[in-house]
């Protein structure tokens, strides 16, 4: 059965609702990636005012903390590529159906 013009416009606004959604967490994303990196500019250009083996101890759950939300920022912007990729595609479908 043929859908009819109306449901496809339907289904292509949901597609774009759902790609706007993965434009929000794209931005998340990348402002979770940019974080670490604004962490460790300020951490070495404050260097010469501590000792980094005196504070060994506070810069390794540091390290680690920028790690992870460096994994996470990466992992969301490379899924927030293709779910925006998916989408593209289904609507192009639609379009071509109307």
């Amino acid at each position: 059965m043929r859908d009819s013009k109306k449901e496809i416009q339907d289904k292509i606004s949901l597609l774009l609702a759902e790609k706007r959604t993965s434009l929000a967490v794209l931005r998340t994303a990348i402002a979770l990636f940019t974080l670490p990196l604004s962490v460790f500019t300020i951490l070495i250009a404050t260097s010469r005012y501590y000792n980094a083996f005196e504070s060994i101890h506070l810069l390794i759950p540091l390290a680690i903390i920028n790690l992870v939300l460096i994994i996470l920022g990466v992992y969301l912007i490379f899924r927030s590529f293709r779910k925006i990729r998916e989408i593209d595609c289904n609507i192009e479908i639609f379009k071509n159906k109307i």
